[in-house]
């Protein structure tokens, strides 16, 4: 039985998330065992998974404009930090009329 149907915020993620979440599923969700298997510690697990939920929220999310989606990637990459995100994205819906 294949999948019909893919979610867009999981089509956005890469195979190296992907793979990070079969983990934690098979490892029932303890960070401890995950930090364990990737042999890091528990804060550097904590902070993966923090940036795996941004990515989940932000593919939720539906953004259309490319402009936009492309800063809030930016941002959960760590390329730049949240603030400015946040600083461009409503500047840009100001310019455009938007909220």
């Amino acid at each position: 039985m294949g999948i019909e149907y893919i979610p867009a915020w999981m089509s956005e993620l890469e195979e190296e998330d992907l793979t990070f979440i079969k983990n934690f599923i098979l490892a029932s969700g303890s960070l401890k065992d995950i930090a364990k298997q990737y042999g890091v510690t528990y804060p550097t697990v904590r902070l993966r998974l923090d940036r795996l939920i941004r990515k989940i929220q932000l593919g939720d999310e539906q953004e259309t404009d490319p402009y936009v989606a492309l800063i809030k990637r930016l941002a959960v990459d760590d390329k730049i930090d949240f603030d400015t995100a946040k600083l461009l994205t409503r500047e840009f819906n100001k310019r455009k009329g938007r909220k």
